[in-house]
């Protein structure tokens, strides 16, 4: 066999086994989160009806009940930190890209960088300090300052690489029409990357719907309805943590539903996302 054929040979076996390896890392990565899917969907389906949607949790001792209270405060609290967090880590995301390669910008990208590896219940402790103390009281606001907190590094930096895919050639086309740089940020290279962004705005999302120890140390929880801001309020994450410690069958049953409803409401906003912003941006 010539030197060519052996080469030839060797490049195939090396292309076989790098697929083969991909494709168990593949298998790695999605194995578990369908085993966690299938489990918790068998332990919750039996208990998610229409009173867990729409009833108040009942008192110990009694069964049923559902979770009304905790899904609205729940939906409350992911509100007020998309509200605090999404625009900023935007805006901060923009100016790394587009105008951050200073000493200011290095600065604000590595604290970037250390603020998404701080543990959430650092970040709870934080906003306790910063709200709920000087507040006097726990409250759905300093929850949704914690869970903005944590949102913030997740989409700046993904903001900052997905402009940073966008090619020179737009914003050299838009500053040679004369559009001043701010307005090309805005309106011609952001609108490029959306599709980008709007996957590092979901991933944000998803951790913050799935954060408890935040919460504890801000908005605390609630048994009863309440839609105040100012005051504590329940949520599915919380009421999993005391539900799954209880001693009692039918909280635990209640805690894996509302779990799977959880994770159920998070596949279904990326669904909605991915649909809506498929034919604007592109095939998602």
């Amino acid at each position: 066999m010539t030197d060519a054929g052996r080469g030839h040979r060797w490049r195939k076996f090396k292309n076989a086994a790098m697929l083969s390896l991909a494709g168990l890392a593949v298998l790695a990565a999605v194995v578990p989160l369908f085993m966690i899917f299938f489990y918790t969907l068998s332990r919750g389906i039996g208990s998610v009806n229409l009173d867990f949607f729409t009833q108040m949790p009942k008192p110990v001792g009694e069964s049923g009940g559902g979770m009304a209270n905790a899904l609205a405060g729940s939906g409350i609290l992911v509100g007020l930190g998309c509200l605090f967090g999404l625009p900023v880590g935007v805006m901060a995301g923009i100016y790394l890209a587009e105008f951050g390669q200073n000493r200011f910008g290095m600065v604000v990208r590595f604290m970037t960088d250390v603020m998404s590896g701080i543990p959430s219940i650092v970040v709870g402790v934080v906003a306790y300090i910063l709200v709920v103390l000087p507040m006097g009281h726990f409250s759905a606001l300093a929850g949704g300052v914690a869970l903005a907190l944590l949102m913030i590094p997740t989409v700046t930096r993904t903001t900052e690489e997905m402009l940073k895919l966008v090619p020179d050639s737009y914003r050299e086309a838009a500053l040679a029409l004369g559009v001043q740089q701010w307005k090309a940020s805005v309106r011609v290279i952001l609108p490029a990357a959306m599709k980008g962004i709007t996957t590092g705005l979901l991933l944000a999302i998803a951790r913050a719907a799935g954060e408890t120890a935040p919460l504890l140390f801000t908005a605390l929880g609630n048994r009863f309805w309440s839609t105040d801001i100012g005051q504590p309020i329940a949520s599915l994450t919380v009421i999993i943590f005391d539900y799954a410690k209880a001693p009692f069958e039918d909280w635990n049953r209640q805690a894996w539903a509302a779990a799977f409803v959880l994770i159920g409401l998070i596949f279904v906003v990326n669904l909605l996302f991915r649909y809506f912003t498929r034919d604007k941006y592109g095939r998602a």
